[in-house]
């Protein structure tokens, strides 16, 4: 047969001479291999040390100064185990390094001589030695554990190999001796295999032996197997066989049945016998190695034969399983590292046609998922079909190599067949098989799912999903949709339907989950139909998710003013606003336009939000005149003031008066210019005399000193504002020595009827003209004679004082002066005269010119 055909194939992995190794160090003694990762080589010459070759870079050995006895690479890891006997002792120093770490992780010293030793555990070593087995574990600090004693039928054997179970309930231990008399070149095998939980050892005759686990029909636990091969002669007769027997049967459950099979040698290689055993659990194949290089291939469930061929020229002396690839490495004496593996396309087919043996082939195809067998597949499913073995099809179907089967035809099969009453669907009966085998497929977590959801089993979905026995696909979450949200939720996710994982979250207002999954599946979602979806049902988480866009690592996804558009085409005024203001926040140049346009929006519908924003102050970028002209016509005129940078608009503002706080009008009039804030104080007058007065008098008085009292003066005097003069006078008359401001205060206040305060100025100022103001208020008539008095009296105008009192019949006024006035005087100059005093204090004198006019 031909290689390419062959249901084996073969490769040369490496040479370990190629990697410097010399051939004398090609030997059991020298190499180890505990797994398919590293070679471990111990070189005496020149030098003691140990090569460690990784099989993933087998090209760079790493080789270290160290004299060891023996040196194990751990199955797993760069853990390197070494033994050496102490001089003149029997015993031997076990140590463990870590080589990474370049750490010494443990260390003990046997007080007997270790024979063997091996790794059964990445974190076990089996010690054997001459009378017992021991384990040791890297973990901790314990010491090494005795586990049983060797069987008689191992005394001076040649230890070769030792193995547990996966769940270390099993032991074998394998050695060699020399054959029988009639015939020494045939070596012997012996095994002891030993029970942890019963702590018995049976001895049998065996060369190699492995344990494997699997899976009977009707039992969800696996069996435990032990298989082991064996070459043996009675009275000249060879008998060469394969066991395969299950170890420790489960009471009540189905079990292996036993099986053995021949091993036929080649006339030629009767004196070879059995060296390694390796078990494929992904094909489930046995191969049998012999020590002259012969390879056998068993089925481990029916232990019939598969294949047998010559693998090596020359003796092996050591194996491997390889894991990843279902098969093994084998060292020979050339030191060749041989890889075998199984031919996935050609084996089904060779088992089939070159073997006969179709019910192997089938189910090698099966267990395998290998192609070449479809024919025989499908033809005996119709077959079990038409015999309404609707159970069978369905386990042939679950099982089918490659899910030849597992097609929406053969669900269509199954749903086809009537349902009898009281009987179980064979849908379900298919869907029951498959799920016990594992996970359905996409279709059939559909259709599955479609019968339970009409059934309103939905505890049943979310158990398969938990245990994920569901394919979980984008239909399957929207057919759960229909009865639970957050479960279609989590099919979504799993199915990595991202636009409707995004969409189910928008729904649930979780929008910062939204960038979260997005970013970590590398999506990009439609934010724009993100945004227009949510506004639709939630104003508010709109304005979130925009507002979470907007700080999004890059920038924001979607234009501010798209987002605005979005918010203001559904009239969401207040939504919009409270997006612009958040993203606004950093007052920049190139949101200018925004700026303007969330202050627009708000001044034709809610000024009195605009009017907030501006008192603010967080915008300076905007469109002042647009926004000035916005404020007048929302009757916001301060805030338009402030904005207006011409005469004429402010001018046409200032005057709303009524629509404006007089204080804040004030201040306004601090940030104009002189001539502006006079022409502005003069149109104000000119408006509304009375009602605008106290603003402007209020104005005057604060910015005089910018404005010029005299402007301000001649401003109330045009208007004949006595009463501006009054008050704006009444506050400046304190601070002035200007003889003509006293006069116009004394005149504005006279004409204002605020005679007490005339009286109070020409009686106490010492500034005013007083000619002027004496001729001023004979001519004001003023039906109070006082401030006349006290100008006439002060200033030696007594006879025009008399003359105009006695004119205008003011009689009492010239009695009550006479009285008060020139008896005070004479008081004065007479001193203390008694006569004086008497008249003082009479009561003809009781009454007083400042109490009022003399009656």
């Amino acid at each position: 047969m031909a290689a390419a055909n062959a249901p084996i194939a073969m490769r040369e992995a490496l040479t370990l001479t190629s990697l410097g190794i010399a051939p004398q160090f090609v030997t059991f003694t020298h190499v180890t291999m505990e797994s398919e990762k590293y070679i471990c080589v111990r070189e005496t010459s020149p030098q003691n040390s140990v090569v460690i070759i990784d099989m993933a870079m087998p090209m760079q050995p790493l080789r270290r100064p160290i004299t060891a006895d023996s040196a194990l690479m751990n199955p797993n890891t760069r853990i390197l185990a070494l033994k050496a006997q102490i001089p003149g002792t029997t015993q031997d120093h076990l140590q463990i390094f870590n080589i990474e770490a370049k750490t010494k992780i443990k260390s003990h010293q046997m007080p007997e001589q270790v024979v063997f030793w091996k790794w059964i555990t990445p974190k076990l070593l089996g010690l054997v030695t001459q009378t017992s087995v021991y384990h040791w574990s890297i973990e901790g600090d314990s010491e090494p554990t005795k586990m049983f004693d060797r069987t008689a039928n191992l005394a001076n054997n040649q230890i070769i190999n030792y193995r547990c179970d996966p769940a270390e309930k099993w032991l074998v231990l394998i050695g060699i001796a020399p054959g029988a008399p009639e015939r020494p070149q045939l070596v012997k095998g012996n095994m002891q295999l030993f029970s942890v939980d019963q702590q018995r050892s049976q001895a049998l005759e065996a060369h190699a032996a492995s344990f494997a686990t699997f899976k009977v029909v009707g039992n969800e636990n696996p069996s435990t197997l032990i298989c082991f091969a064996s070459k043996t002669t009675n009275a000249g007769q060879i008998t060469s066989k394969l066991h395969v027997i299950e170890l420790g049967a489960q009471p009540g459950k189905p079990g292996f049945s036993k099986k053995q099979a021949d091993l036929f040698f080649p006339p030629d290689f009767q004196d070879d016998f059995p060296v390694a055993m390796q078990v494929s659990q992904k094909y489930g194949l046995i191969y049998v190695i012999t020590k002259l290089g012969l390879l056998f291939v068993y089925d481990l469930e029916t232990a019939a034969a598969v294949y047998r061929n010559r693998i090596s020229p020359d003796p092996i002396f050591l194996t491997a399983e390889s894991s990843s690839t279902g098969g093994f490495y084998a060292i020979n004496r050339r030191g060749q590292v041989l890889h075998a593996t199984v031919n996935d396309a050609t084996v089904v087919p060779f088992v089939s046609g070159q073997l006969n043996n179709l019910e192997l082939a089938v189910n090698l195809a099966k267990r395998a998922n290998l192609p070449g067998a479809e024919n025989l597949v499908v033809q005996r499913f119709q077959e079990l079909f038409a015999q309404t073995k609707y159970k069978e099809a369905a386990e042939l179907a679950a099982e089918s190599p490659q899910g030849l089967l597992r097609t929406p035809e053969t669900v269509a099969k199954f749903q086809s067949v009537p349902v009898q009453a009281g009987q179980t669907p064979p849908l379900l009966q298919y869907f029951g098989t498959l799920l016990t085998r594992g996970k359905l497929n996409a279709f059939e977590s559909l259709e599955l799912s479609r019968l339970v959801v009409n059934q309103n089993k939905k505890n049943l979905l979310e158990n398969w999903l938990a245990e994920d026995k569901l394919e979980c696909s984008e239909e399957l979450g929207d057919l759960v949709k229909t009865v639970d949200n957050d479960l279609a939720l989590k099919i979504y996710i799993k199915a990595r339907a991202t636009p409707k994982v995004v969409a189910a979250f928008a729904e649930r207002r979780e929008f910062d989950k939204i960038l979260i999954y997005s970013k970590q599946v590398g999506y990009t979602p439609d934010y724009l139909f993100l945004l227009q979806t949510i506004l639709r049902t939630d104003p508010q988480g709109a304005v979130n998710f925009a507002l979470m866009m907007s700080q999004m690592e890059g920038g924001c996804p979607v234009d501010y003013n798209t987002i605005t558009d979005l918010f203001l085409q559904r009239n969401m005024i207040r939504e919009a606003t409270a997006f612009l203001l958040d993203v606004l926040k950093p007052n920049l140049p190139e949101h200018a336009f925004l700026q303007t346009k969330v202050l627009e929006i708000n001044l034709v519908t809610y000024p009195n939000v605009a009017d907030a924003i501006l008192a603010n102050g967080m915008f300076s970028h905007y469109d002042r005149p647009r926004i000035a002209q916005l404020c007048e016509k929302a009757g916001l005129y301060l805030r338009a003031l402030q904005h207006y940078a011409e005469l004429p608009d402010i001018k046409r503002a200032i005057v709303n008066t009524h629509a404006i706080e007089p204080q804040a009008l004030v201040e306004f009039f601090g940030t104009l210019s002189r001539e502006w804030a006079l022409e502005c104080m003069k149109d104000l007058l000119l408006v509304n005399l009375r009602g605008n007065l106290q603003i402007v008098v209020q104005a005057a008085k604060e910015y005089s000193e910018q404005l010029g009292v005299d402007a301000c003066i001649k401003l109330f005097e045009q208007f004949k504002s006595y009463e501006g003069l009054y008050f704006f006078l009444g506050s400046y008359l304190s601070s002035s020595e200007d003889p003509e401001i006293h006069f116009k205060y004394i005149e504005a206040a006279a004409r204002t009827g605020q005679i007490k305060e005339v009286e109070r100025v020409t009686r106490e100022s010492n500034f005013y003209d007083a000619e002027k103001t004496k001729n001023f208020l004979m001519e004001a008539k003023l039906p109070d004679a006082r401030p006349l008095i006290n100008v006439c009296d002060r200033f030696g105008f007594v006879p025009d004082l008399t003359h105009y009192l006695y004119t205008n019949n003011m009689l009492r006024y010239i009695e009550g002066y006479v009285q008060k006035v020139v008896v005070f005087r004479l008081s004065v100059n007479l001193g203390a005269v008694p006569q004086y005093a008497e008249y003082e204090n009479g009561e003809s004198r009781e009454r007083s010119f400042g109490s009022g006019p003399v009656t």
